[in-house]
């Protein structure tokens, strides 16, 4: 998206803490690091049931107001948090832009569009299915529409009503939800995750099943569900190894610092993957030696991995530090 006077105007009544995070989100001169924090606190406080409806919008509004950026990371990033709003009705509009955005990096549009499976946006299901079926569009635009759709999809039909699902430690919404709880083993599942004959959306949910089954960490099953999972880092699609790598930021599990490490240090990897286990390895910044790898990609020929590497050393030093959240910088706190 290019930058115009199509970005939001900042409302007259939003409170000082949204215009604030406001300013700091958008403006290029402010430290990349910075903006990660305050894009993650607008969405903590879009997220807020107890939120005004003007505040709400207004953090929402802030969000989108940053998709003029140059950076592929930040406006990907944008669209991740949008879908985890819950605000369908303001979010929807601004993420059916990016996806339709033909100029836009893959990676945002591919966001846009998981993120509007996010909010389970029914009223975008013909624009999926479009950009799913054209001819000539960027496979991990295609994979993540045909995702989304599936998505949207199970999550209004009688089978989901039907599902029981096992409580998840994880308060994301994700691309698939987790397999029924029927008492799979690692090993079923980890079949499943690899079985490209199938369906993306059932292999994503063989993935968040295997991920539920890696927390908490001193689980019996969790270092076989973290090693399943690794194996996906051998899949053909870049999109499916990308999210092998954000579940592992999710799970913060020792365990995956070696494939972490490996999907890093691959230079002939998509940069989609290599900056998502960039910032999984942030995740897992107060393990030894975790730092060191990171900062050996901070002149990274890729400008999406150099930035991640660099979010990812300030969500270290949060890990270090042993703050109560990271997305929260102080002017928000007081506000929750």
């Amino acid at each position: 998206m290019t930058p115009s006077a199509d970005a939001p105007a900042a409302p007259e009544t939003a409170n000082p803490a949204i215009l604030s995070l406001r300013k700091s989100l958008c403006s290029e001169a402010t430290p990349l690091a910075v903006r990660f924090r305050a894009l993650f606190s607008l969405k903590h406080l879009a997220q807020q049931p107890q939120s005004a409806a003007a505040d709400a919008l207004a953090a929402v509004e802030a969000i989108a107001a940053a998709f003029t950026s140059p950076s592929a990371l930040l406006k990907h990033e944008l669209a991740y948090c949008l879908g985890q709003t819950g605000r369908v009705s303001e979010a929807a509009p601004h993420l059916r832009r990016v996806l339709e955005d033909m100029q836009e990096d893959p990676m945002c549009r591919h966001e846009a569009a998981e993120a509007l499976a996010a909010l389970g946006d029914a009223g975008s299901l013909e624009l999926l299915r479009r950009f799913r079926d054209a001819e000539g569009e960027e496979v991990v635009v295609r994979e993540t529409c045909e995702i989304a759709v599936d998505r949207i999809e199970w999550e209004n039909s009688e089978e989901r009503k039907r599902e029981k699902l096992r409580q998840s430690d994880f308060a994301s919404v994700d691309p698939a939800p987790p397999m029924p709880d029927t008492q799979k083993t690692v090993e079923e599942l980890g079949a499943t995750l690899m079985d490209t004959k199938l369906p993306l959306f059932l292999r994503y949910r063989s993935m968040f099943a295997l991920r539920d089954l890696a927390s908490p960490p001193d689980l019996p099953t969790a270092v076989p569900a973290v090693l399943a999972l690794a194996n996906g880092f051998a899949d053909s699609s870049a999109l499916f190894r990308h999210e092998i790598a954000f579940v592992f930021g999710q799970l913060s599990h020792p365990a995956s610092i070696p494939a972490l490490a490996a999907a890093l240090g691959d230079l002939e990897e998509a940069s989609m993957v290599r900056h998502e286990a960039a910032e999984a390895l942030g995740s897992l910044g107060e393990e030894e030696g975790v730092e060191d790898i990171l900062k050996g990609f901070l002149h990274d020929k890729e400008q999406v991995v150099r930035e991640s590497v660099i979010v990812a050393l300030d969500m270290a030093e949060y890990e270090k530090g042993g703050e109560a959240e990271y997305a929260l910088i102080p002017e928000v706190a007081g506000t929750a």
